[in-house]
């Protein structure tokens, strides 16, 4: 089946994209019938922040959330065969030049990706450029591992971590001066993490970012990718490094990142990472959520 999946993505690539992106749309509103348990953990996720909404309006939100999904989940092909030239001419990167000025001053950098539906596309096109350290889970499906593989380090020379390696290789990464594409947003746990507030609700965050920058000596630059409309393509918006991070207070920075994530999503809430169960950990003695 796998192997039929990797055939299928390989012969969309070939479409432009304003006509792949429309496929990957159907398929996504085809998956929020299917997939009940996610549509469930997508609702939930929407109820808890976004309680203001009405429920037809959040509705209509997990919907576009699935089809944006469906174009992601299509659009990874893009990452796995598309040549270099196609990659840039699909994804924009703002803030390219300035980033390049920090590798060029020997700043270890540490960019700040939460879970948007467009980072792979987004770390594909940072590393026709730049070469970056990344960590990477292992998948179950030997196939899929291989050309997920395979997508995030065709291009360059780019460090793949894996998930579990000491803090001391991402330090080693750092001090090379390879951007780190990181992704701390997601709920793995008690482990190094703390709970703090996101949309108002506590959330076990990981604390790994303030403790990365002053470890590596590093700045934290914001990096969001955004997908366009159709055929308009993707767009990397990489901020100004932030000022005073890490602060004296690791619980106010670890705030401060999901501050900065929540104002993110706002602008668009329909493409983030909500199939994730983000609150499945709980503060002791709360009852579980999903």
């Amino acid at each position: 089946m796998s192997r039929i999946i990797v055939a299928l993505l390989w012969l969309l690539h070939w479409l432009p994209l304003s006509v792949q992106a429309p496929i990957g749309r159907g398929l996504g509103h085809l998956l929020y019938w299917i997939i009940a348990p996610r549509r469930r953990v997508v609702h939930t996720n929407l109820r808890l922040c976004f309680p203001q909404l009405p429920e037809n309006e959040r509705t209509r939100l997990a919907k576009e959330h699935f089809a944006l999904a469906g174009r992601s989940l299509l659009e990874r092909g893009l990452c796995w065969f598309a040549p270099e030239s196609r990659i840039r001419a699909l994804v924009r990167v703002e803030g390219e030049e300035m980033l390049q000025s920090l590798v060029d001053a020997r700043q270890p950098v540490i960019l700040l990706t939460p879970h948007f539906l467009g980072l792979d596309l987004g770390g594909t096109r940072l590393s026709t450029r730049f070469d970056c350290v990344s960590i990477y889970a292992r998948q179950r499906d030997k196939v899929i591992d291989r050309w997920l593989y395979h997508g995030r380090s065709r291009f360059g020379s780019q460090l793949l971590l894996q998930r579990g390696d000491s803090i001391r290789a991402s330090i080693k990464g750092l001090k090379e001066i390879r951007p780190f594409y990181y992704l701390p947003d997601m709920d793995n746990g008690i482990e190094d993490s703390l709970f703090v507030p996101f949309f108002g609700i506590p959330a076990a965050t990981l604390s790994a970012l303030p403790r990365l920058a002053r470890l590596g000596g590093a700045v934290v630059v914001p990096c969001v990718t955004r997908m366009l409309p159709g055929g308009q393509g993707y767009v990397v918006e990489l901020g100004e490094p932030w000022k005073d991070f890490p602060g004296p207070s690791l619980e106010e920075d670890v705030r401060r990142m999901n501050a900065f994530l929540e104002e993110r999503i706002r602008t668009m809430p329909a493409q983030y990472y909500w199939v994730h169960r983000r609150f499945k950990t709980r503060p002791p003695g709360e009852a579980k959520i999903y």
